[in-house]
């Protein structure tokens, strides 16, 4: 058994004061939120040694991963990272300016557009990958190799089971 935390109080709390209510959810989603901000805040930190935000590399990410010549539609960057257009438009702007990507006219649409990882900017994504990555690992690191498979698992059905619609 680990150590009582936050969450455990919360879901206590609950209990005493709505004695029918059953909170038991509060202790794994709780717990899920808190992580999501605890470590988005470290990634951020991580980020910011190349003056960009986590919100940016996920853009540049997602062009690397699409593989050479690391170039995405914004439609399919948008739909990628479960952005607005609007929002998508910010961060390829920062990272255009930055010098990071390369937006252009999509040769097989006229009224459509690429957007390309520049030299510059597939040298930083390599880095700071690296770097977010690093961080990951440590934190990860408080659980046995065998609980963090479990844990991806359990956290891969639950998504799954949500993004299904509860199918």
């Amino acid at each position: 058994m680990t150590e009582r935390d936050d969450v455990d109080g919360i879901v206590e709390q609950w209990r005493r004061e709505r004695p029918g209510m059953r909170p038991e959810p509060m202790a794994v989603f709780g717990r899920i939120y808190r992580l999501a901000r605890l470590v988005g805040d470290e990634q951020e930190r991580t980020y910011a040694r190349w003056s960009i935000s986590r919100g940016e590399f996920d853009v540049l990410a997602a062009l690397r991963r699409a593989g050479a010549p690391y170039t995405l539609a914004p439609k399919a960057l948008t739909a990628s990272l479960m952005l607005t257009s609007g929002g998508m438009t910010g961060r390829l702007d920062r990272l255009e300016r930055a010098g990071l990507v390369r937006r252009a006219p999509d040769p097989a649409d006229r009224r459509g557009l690429q957007v390309t990882l520049t030299p510059a900017g597939l040298d930083l994504v390599e880095e700071a990958a690296e770097a977010g990555l690093a961080v990951q690992r440590r934190l990860l690191d408080a659980l046995p190799a065998e609980d963090q498979r479990r844990l991806a698992d359990l956290l891969r059905t639950l998504l799954g089971a949500v993004t299904d619609g509860g199918r």
